[in-house]
């Protein structure tokens, strides 16, 4: 009733949140102590080389299932990130790490206290010293729009630039910035912005490397997809019926494949003209609940959905049929990014939950379950990026994680 001073601290969602929270302590303590078993009966480092030896297993399944191994033992440490602005170092939340192809950086966005984002990028080429730290390069640039998806593009070269949507209560924005504009130190050689124009709201971005549809990116948006030629300046508008939160350009063909909040998927050709109505729509699936990832693998008849039923399924192109379900993962209503790791055989993705999960891409066994260093909110979700070369061609393998302002590496023994 209104005005009444009785308070009950033993609520459903307080019950459910202090169980939570003792799982993911156990989960810790039992990590540190490293209470590691293989999730395979029999899988061990002695068997794997033996069967190696004797011809029993092909080299890309003796890589893979090292990898299972590795992955088992990971263990977590912090790094050091070096800041030329020491003043806003670490005083504001991860929200979103991407890194390049070759792993040698990554992009960060900050939420910011005031409201807004913080992003720059970090060299990730100190992870193979013993000190662990990371150098972050000298210009962060700061918005005060919400960024909420980005990708890398290859324009002049490997992973030249950013694409970069943003929404705010105002139309939104969408731009395309050189990633030397974050590393340069004159200002006067500092290369300006190459695309930015406003929009409704953006969920998704993605940049196309097949040559047929070149210097091409695409933005996911309300009901509608933009396909914009950054040299040229012409536009594509595709209608969709519904808000396309996932997308991904495949190689080999001039293909877009989108994810909807309806939880379909189709593809479009996007050397077509506009056209209206659904018959554009090439291949298309369904999933029972809004697809919030797609994940093309590299031979691109295959690919990889989750949605925020939680389900995770990986579909084939060619009879457009589910082949594999991937169990365990957890989410209600976030959109959560799908990482495919294939020379690693793996499967990496964070819950709503804060866990983040890794499956095996062949036979979809859950291989291990990280608890986030930090309790579960919604604003303490992990950002995660993993890899077997972290820092280039010589790199380190393991996962990064970002969670709060902290970044951390789980290496490999």
């Amino acid at each position: 009733m209104p005005g009444h001073n009785n308070y009950n601290p033993l609520t459903k969602e307080s019950i459910q949140y202090k169980a939570m929270e003792c799982k993911r302590l156990r989960l810790l303590e039992e990590e540190e102590k490293q209470k590691k078993k293989t999730t395979r009966a029999g899988l061990n480092s002695s068997m794997l080389l033996q069967k190696r030896q004797l011809g029993l297993l092909s080299s890309t399944s003796y890589c893979r299932l090292v990898h299972e191994l590795k992955v088992n033992c990971m263990q977590r440490q912090k790094i050091e990130i070096h800041s030329p602005d020491s003043s806003v170092a670490g005083t504001n939340n991860f929200k979103i790490i991407v890194a390049d192809v070759a792993c040698e950086r990554i992009f960060t966005v900050n939420d910011v206290e005031h409201g807004g984002c913080k992003y720059g990028i970090i060299n990730l080429s100190g992870l193979g010293k013993e000190t662990l730290t990371v150098e972050m390069y000298d210009n962060l640039y700061f918005t005060n729009r919400k960024v909420n998806s980005v990708c890398w593009a290859s324009l002049t070269h490997p992973d030249s630039h950013l694409c970069l949507m943003g929404i705010a209560e105002t139309p939104g924005c969408a731009s395309l910035l050189p990633a030397s504009l974050f590393s340069s130190t004159n200002p006067g050689d500092r290369p300006g912005m190459l695309c930015s124009f406003k929009i409704s709201t953006a969920w998704s971005c993605a940049w196309c490397l097949n040559p047929q549809a070149d210097n091409c990116f695409s933005t996911g948006l309300t009901r509608r997809v933009l396909v914009t030629n950054v040299v040229t300046g012409h536009r594509q508008t595709f209608g969709t019926g519904s808000d396309v939160l996932a997308q991904q350009f495949a190689t080999q063909t001039p293909m877009l494949y989108n994810g909807c909040r309806s939880g379909e998927i189709f593809s479009i050709d996007v050397r077509q003209r506009n056209r209206k109505g659904q018959s554009w729509k090439a291949i298309r699936l369904f999933h029972d609940s809004a697809v919030t990832s797609i994940r093309l693998l590299e031979a691109e008849h295959y690919l990889m959905a989750g949605d925020m039923a939680g389900k995770i399924k990986l579909w084939d192109l060619r009879t457009a049929k589910c082949v594999k379900q991937y169990k365990g993962h957890h989410n209600e209503y976030a959109i959560l990014p799908l990482h495919v790791n294939e020379e690693e055989g793996l499967l990496t993705a964070v819950g709503q939950d804060c866990y983040t999960r890794i499956w095996s891409l062949q036979d979809a066994h859950l291989l291990r379950t990280i608890p986030s260093p930090h309790p579960s909110s919604k604003d303490a979700i992990p950002s995660v990026v993993f890899s077997s070369r972290l820092g280039g061609s010589r790199g380190v393998p393991g996962l990064l994680m970002a969670v709060k302002q902290d970044l951390y590496h789980f290496s490999y023994n």
